[in-house]
Parts: structure tokens; sequence; C-alpha cells
């Protein structure tokens, strides 16, 4: 499996992790995506970790929602949540993010359940993220454990697929082409 880290700033505070640190951490695993994810911050603090991030990464660098950084990154990774703040239509929201987030960078969106990767294919996206596969303590608010499931979704999506929530770096699927692993690479 190829690895997707998730750089999640509340998670490294509760840690005591910096950025630098985590970076290094995702690169002795040969983490080809990073994702910078920060719900609490404003956009000027977010910027600079980006710019930290980049100085020191050379792989895909994705920022979770605040897509009016994309220019920062190489891409930009928004939930079905931000999607509706953009558009209640989610598909909509994907054509208004498109129209910002230019085709030479990277779009990603979350998807739960079939229903969801089945509407995304109809979408101009480069990959989707797909889960929860378990239970996980950074987010609290996962309604549905795709568990073994996860895999047999996955094989209906025409996008990759980024299996999400709760994967550990042994984890191995048929359908999926990255593992996101965010506090699983600090233990």
């Amino acid at each position: 499996m190829k690895l997707y880290a998730l750089c999640d700033q509340d998670m490294l505070d509760a840690k005591g992790v910096s950025v630098e640190e985590f970076v290094t951490i995702a690169q002795s695993h040969n983490a080809e995506i990073i994702q910078y994810r920060n719900k609490n911050a404003d956009i000027a603090f977010m910027k600079q970790q980006l710019i930290k991030i980049r100085k020191i990464y050379d792989g895909f660098l994705i920022v979770n929602d605040a897509y009016e950084l994309v220019e920062f990154c190489d891409g930009v990774h928004v939930g079905q949540e931000d999607l509706q703040a953009i558009d209640q239509d989610i598909v909509k929201a994907v054509k208004i993010l498109r129209s910002v987030i230019t085709s030479d960078k990277i779009l990603g969106i979350s998807t739960h359940n079939e229903e969801e990767v089945l509407q995304a294919n109809t979408m101009d996206l480069n990959y989707i993220g797909l889960g929860a596969y378990r239970g996980t303590t950074t987010k609290t608010d996962v309604s549905t454990i795709l568990g073994d499931s996860l895999d047999t979704i996955a094989a209906h999506s025409t996008h990759l697929v980024a299996a999400i929530g709760g994967v550990k770096l042994d984890d191995t699927f048929e359908h999926v082409t990255y593992n996101v692993i965010g506090s699983g690479l600090l233990v």
C-alpha cells in the first residue's frame, strides 16, 4: 500500500509533536502524500504550516478544506459537510471548487458509502477518501464504520481511493491505492 499521511494539527498539539517532526516520520515511511488538516486555526497560521512542510517535503502536499490556500500546495481535500457549505448540491459544489482548483491541482473528497462513491464517479476529481475503516480517536463524529466492506465499496470507484479512518500501516486492500495514516505514524 502507498502511504497518505494525515498531519492533523490538533493531534500534533495533543502529542507534543512539531509539524517538522511529523514530516520526518512520514518521510521515513515513504509517504507519497501529506495532507495538512487544521480545523481551528486562522488562514495565516495554516499558510505558515504549509510553507514549513513544503520546505522539507518534496511529495504531494494537500490542504484540508482551506481551498483558498491551494497556491501553497498541490491540492485540496474537502469533506462532505464542507462541500455542502459551498452548495447543498454536492456535484455543483465540486464544479465550483474545480473552477477555483484548476486541473493542474489535485482535488479529493471524502465519501462514506457506495452511494457517495457512485456520485463521486460523475465528478472531476483526482481521488476519493473512503471510510471510516475502523473507529478512530481523532474523529468523534464517525457514524458508519465500513470495516471489510470498504474494499468492496472501493471497487465501484473510477477514481483512486484512499482508505480513511483507523487505517494502519499494515492494512491491505485490493481496490485501495492509499492508506491514510495519522496518529498511527506516531506510535
